[in-house]
């Protein structure tokens, strides 16, 4: 018996050749230029879209709510406020012993970005174990017709907020009438 013949391999394969090879690799995938396989990528996660739209909605109303500062709230000439069944005499004690471990100027701030900045503040606070403050509000003088604006505004929006325990007018060295002192809720 004779050996099988065997090819020699030529220089350039024949079209014999490039048909048989091309035939063999038909159902081949070419990998990508960088040489690796690319997976498909999971499906984003669905949407909450309902949820998305109600907290629009609680953001627009609380950005426009009208400012309803109670009369309860306030004690003569000084507003202070503690969070109900609370003693009150946490707001004499805001006032002269507490020290302000950060602080929060709202000059130059329109009512929308004095919100904002407020609550992301009273956020950074609490995520720091940040338990008294101050919050300075200005006392209207550089404002249309000199008066408060953010003064009121910003009582109200801390009477507004859980982590807010109580608050009171600093004291002049600190303020004054253009700031309040704020204690904070600790975790």
């Amino acid at each position: 018996m004779s050996a099988p013949r065997q090819r020699r391999p030529s220089a350039s394969p024949t079209a014999e050749d490039i048909a048989l090879f091309r035939a063999a690799m038909a159902d081949v995938e070419p990998l990508t230029p960088h040489g690796r396989y690319l997976h498909d990528l999971p499906p984003p996660p669905p949407i909450p879209r309902s949820r998305l739209k109600d907290e629009r909605a609680a953001v627009l109303e609380s950005l426009t709510d009208p400012v309803r500062w109670d009369e309860s709230l306030e004690t003569g000439d000084e507003a202070s406020y503690v969070r109900p069944g609370l003693p009150r005499v946490i707001l004499r004690r805001l006032r002269a012993q507490w020290v302000a471990q950060a602080e929060l100027d709202l000059h130059g701030l329109n009512r929308l970005e004095a919100k904002h900045e407020l609550a992301d503040f009273l956020l950074q606070c609490r995520r720091r174990g940040i338990r008294c403050v101050r919050i300075i509000h200005g006392k209207g003088r550089g404002s249309v017709n000199r008066e408060p604006v953010l003064k009121l505004h910003v009582r109200h929006w801390l009477t507004q907020r859980e982590e807010v325990l109580a608050f009171v007018q600093a004291r002049p060295a600190d303020g004054g009438g253009g700031a309040v002192m704020v204690l904070l809720r600790g975790d």
